[in-house]
């Protein structure tokens, strides 16, 4: 039997489905049976990569799709965030913690470091004008080696 499993999930690039998509990849996620530790990290994520579609990608247009793809394999986690909006000027200028394309909407700066910091590996494909693909990879450690 193999350990491996996969879903894919696409909303309209709304604000409100954020949630949706964090709460979506945490119950996936859930039946590796994560800390609340590493399932918090996994939702935050999700928000961070998912608010970086909305509002960078496609500038806060609904008419956009964002697509996130998870897998799990043995007892690591992929996940993909992909939209087709604008792309990134600089990919490492916004990479840089604290700065924000968007000062006017106080945004912190911080989505992509956060990203980093939470995650085992952070991969980011870019093309100005056709879209940005986050991927990213976290181990889960088994509570039941954490509890022996």
């Amino acid at each position: 039997m193999s350990e491996r499993n996969f879903m894919t999930l696409q909303f309209a690039s709304r604000s409100e489905n954020e949630a949706f998509a964090r709460v979506t990849v945490a119950a996936f996620v859930s039946q590796l049976d994560p800390t609340l530790d590493e399932l918090t990290d996994i939702k935050t994520v999700v928000s961070e990569a998912v608010t970086n579609s909305i509002i960078h990608g496609y500038d806060n247009r609904p008419d956009g799709i964002v697509t996130i793809s998870a897998e799990i394999d043995g007892d690591t986690v992929f996940l993909s965030v992909e939209d087709r909006g604008a792309g990134i000027d600089d990919l490492e200028l916004a990479k840089t913690p604290l700065y924000t394309s968007k000062p006017e909407l106080e945004r912190s700066g911080m989505g992509f470091t956060i990203m980093e910091n939470f995650m085992d590996e952070i991969e980011v494909t870019t093309i100005v004008g056709t879209g940005t693909t986050i991927r990213m990879k976290k181990r889960i450690e088994s509570k039941k080696a954490l509890f022996n």
